[in-house]
C-alpha cells in the first residue's frame, strides 16, 4: 500500500468521535502460503500480503448513531477498494460482512444468492462446501445469517 493510502485511512479513522473502532492488519506469509488454497476452506494464501478487519462498536442505540456509524465505516471499506483483492473481493468468514449478502430469513436460500457471499468468503472450496453441507446437515439446521446454504431437503 502507498504511503499516501495509509495517511489517507488514518485521516479516515480519525475523522469521526466514535467510542471505538480497530482497523486489524493481520499479516500472512510464510506457513500459510505452504498450504494449498483447496486443502482448507480457508482459501486466501498464496499472494496475499494481508487481512483486514474493519470493526466499529457504539453504545448508543439509535437509528441515527448506528447509521452515523456504519456509514462511517463502510466509507473506509470502499476507500480501501483500489488497495485489496480483487474479482471477487475477498473477504474472511470469521469477519463476518453482512453488507455482501445474507441468507433469506425464513426458508431456503438458494445457491446462486448464497454464492455472493460465499465465493468472497470461500473461493473455489464454496461448491464443496455446499456439498459437504448438504451431507452433513441435510435440513440446515446449522444456519445464521451467511451459513453455506444446502442444495435441496431430503
Amino acid at each position: 500500500m502507498p504511503l499516501d493510502a495509509i495517511k489517507g485511512i488514518w485521516e479516515r479513522l480519525k475523522s469521526q468521535d466514535v467510542k471505538a473502532t480497530t482497523l486489524d492488519i493481520v499479516p500472512y506469509g510464510g506457513k500459510m502460503c505452504k498450504i494449498f488454497d483447496f486443502e482448507t476452506p480457508f482459501p486466501h494464501r498464496a499472494g496475499n500480503l494481508y487481512m483486514i478487519g474493519y470493526l466499529v462498536g457504539w453504545e448508543n442505540q439509535s437509528k441515527e448513531i448506528e447509521e452515523r456509524h456504519l456509514s462511517w465505516i463502510r466509507e473506509i471499506y470502499n476507500y480501501m477498494t483500489p488497495f485489496v483483492s480483487k474479482f471477487p473481493r475477498a473477504a474472511y468468514v470469521n469477519y463476518r460482512d453482512l453488507d455482501i449478502g445474507t441468507n433469506t430469513e425464513y426458508g431456503k436460500t438458494s445457491h446462486d444468492q448464497a454464492s455472493i457471499w460465499g465465493f468472497k468468503y470461500f473461493d473455489k472450496n464454496f461448491n464443496r462446501l455446499v456439498h459437504v453441507k448438504t451431507k452433513v446437515d441435510p435440513y440446515d439446521f446449522f444456519r445464521h445469517e451467511q451459513s453455506i446454504p444446502i442444495l435441496s431437503p431430503p
